[in-house]
């Protein structure tokens, strides 16, 4: 039950904070790179301290697991100033989208490193979220060159936060998720500052404006704190594959989130094709995998 309940809360949380990025880094807000930096220290503050009073034991100690830490906190910074730089030209809505890639990379990552079983049907299901994708990245192109490459910041992202998931299954699959999202949290605040103090205008707006605040600080609380602890919880329970599925509801949510809230923007039907193919890529793979775990022992594999 708790697996369930951490996989919903990433789900509808994540599906959210696409359009939350668009807000907070809108016209009037923060700088791109200052948003994400205050996002990950506000939620590393909240999470240190949740430590110091006793939550999140035992802490990792090891060397290596530390290093695997430190490692996955700077692919993280990586992936997520990607993710803000693309949100500068795209809707919130059309990165999550884009994000269908992720279970072809987590695939082909995984049976490179040897991490995980893959099986073929895996690959041959993300190779339809990619063809959707790349209905996506046509209509893209006919629209503006700055939106390619937008794309091209979210597929570095995709990169990033593979990189990342590999890291952790191998080496800190059985650590505190409490503790090790405040590792992994401030290792990436402290790997995003320094593109934050390098950026043009980079000065936090006074007074603080509501909206990109409110926004802000639901990135660092629910987006942060509590998505990626439940996200970790989820992650030693079940596999790389199983957990990459959670980009089958995201771009529902995000595109139905960017319909109502960002008025401007106006999708083609292309896109809403490129997204129903994507989404059908991931549905395929769950499908089968489900009917292979019931074929083989019973009960669908994790």
């Amino acid at each position: 039950m708790a697996v369930v309940i951490c996989y919903v809360v990433c789900a509808v949380v994540w599906s959210t904070t696409w359009f939350a990025i668009r807000v907070c880094i809108a016209a009037g807000g923060y700088p791109t790179y200052s948003a994400a930096a205050l996002r990950f220290s506000i939620a590393a503050v909240i999470l240190l301290l949740l430590l110091v009073v006793g939550f999140g034991r035992p802490l990792p100690r090891a060397r290596r697991q530390l290093t695997a830490l430190a490692l996955a906190g700077l692919f993280n910074a990586l992936g997520y100033a990607c993710v803000y730089r693309a949100e500068e030209d795209l809707p919130g809505g059309l990165v999550a989208v884009l994000f269908g890639t992720y279970p072809l990379f987590t695939a082909l990552g995984a049976a490179i490193t040897g991490t995980e079983r893959v099986r073929p049907v895996d690959v041959g299901a993300a190779l339809l979220s990619l063809v959707g994708m790349g209905i996506l990245f046509w209509d893209r192109m006919s629209i503006s060159t700055d939106q390619a490459a937008g794309i091209a910041f979210v597929i570095a992202a995709v990169l990033a936060t593979v990189g990342y998931n590999l890291i952790f299954k191998r080496e800190a699959g059985d650590l505190n998720p409490l503790s090790t999202t405040a590792a992994f949290l401030s290792v990436a605040a402290l790997g995003l500052w320094p593109l934050a103090l390098a950026e043009p205008a980079a000065t936090v707006p006074l007074p603080l404006p509501l909206a990109p605040t409110v926004a802000l600080l639901y990135l660092a609380v629910f987006g942060s704190v509590i998505a990626f602890v439940c996200y970790f919880y989820l992650l030693r329970r079940v596999s790389l594959m199983t957990a990459s599925t959670l980009v089958l509801i995201e771009p529902v949510i995000a595109l139905g989130v960017d319909a109502i809230w960002e008025e401007e923007v106006r999708l083609m039907t292309r896109s809403y094709v490129g997204a129903a193919v994507t989404t059908a890529g991931v549905v395929v793979g769950m499908t089968w995998k489900w009917r292979a775990g019931r074929r083989a022992d019973g009960p669908p594999p994790a």
